[in-house]
């Protein structure tokens, strides 16, 4: 990975820059850019597709634009385009003008469980774990589909089946997977994640049960 690179006053780069870690721009950029942080100084132009952790703008940038977590926009910042963000910043006098979308909740966790034949078990975040960094734990819901072997309750209720729990409840510890006692060695069930905006973490996972005893 490269670990950093300034565009200087008056040169123009085109193309395609990947792993960087850190950009600088304050002349003229245009491509695509996957760093992990980008500076676009007053004076400094960005034109096409920018993927980054964060992103600090005082020139303009311009494009289909991704930044997972900060974007700052300064007092002489122009942001155009499609923009993708887990957090926004404006400086008084900044501009954007943009079609801004939330970033969507991703799935994390080994998806994978262990459970004694006809117990119960209680899910964690090592299992399962939704990613957003826009949506607080309580607005990202699971949607259950596809159980085999056994099905998904609430420690208060464990004999009642549900098909659909919060990443709060993950994380207060809420969330069983039930195991109907069969003689297969293996279950298993679908998840989706949504945010309250309806974003979705995609096509639906499968968790993966292994059954002992």
């Amino acid at each position: 990975m490269a670990r950093e690179i300034v565009i200087q006053e008056d040169t123009v780069i085109k193309g395609k820059i990947r792993n960087c870690r850190q950009m600088e721009i304050r002349g003229y950029f245009e491509g695509d850019l996957a760093a992990d942080d980008v500076l676009v100084h007053q004076g400094g132009t960005f034109f096409g597709m920018l993927k980054s952790d964060s992103a600090d703008v005082a020139g303009s940038v311009q494009g289909e634009i991704f930044v997972k977590n900060l974007i700052s926009i300064r007092s002489s910042g122009s942001v155009n385009g499609q923009v993708r963000y887990g957090q926004l910043a404006m400086e008084m006098g900044a501009d954007l003008s943009a079609e801004l979308r939330n970033v969507p909740p991703r799935l994390e966790g080994d998806l994978d469980i262990t459970v004694r034949r006809g117990r119960s078990v209680v899910i964690t975040t090592d299992h399962i774990t939704a990613v957003d960094p826009d949506d607080t734990p309580d607005h990202l819901t699971y949607t259950v589909s596809n159980l085999t072997g056994g099905f998904i309750a609430l420690t208060s209720q464990a004999g009642t089946a549900v098909t659909s729990f919060t990443q709060a409840d993950i994380e207060a510890g809420r969330i069983l997977f039930v195991h109907n006692g069969g003689s297969g060695s293996s279950a298993s069930f679908n998840i989706v994640v949504a945010d309250d905006s309806g974003a979705t973490s995609g096509r639906a996972q499968t968790v993966h049960v292994h059954v002992k005893g």
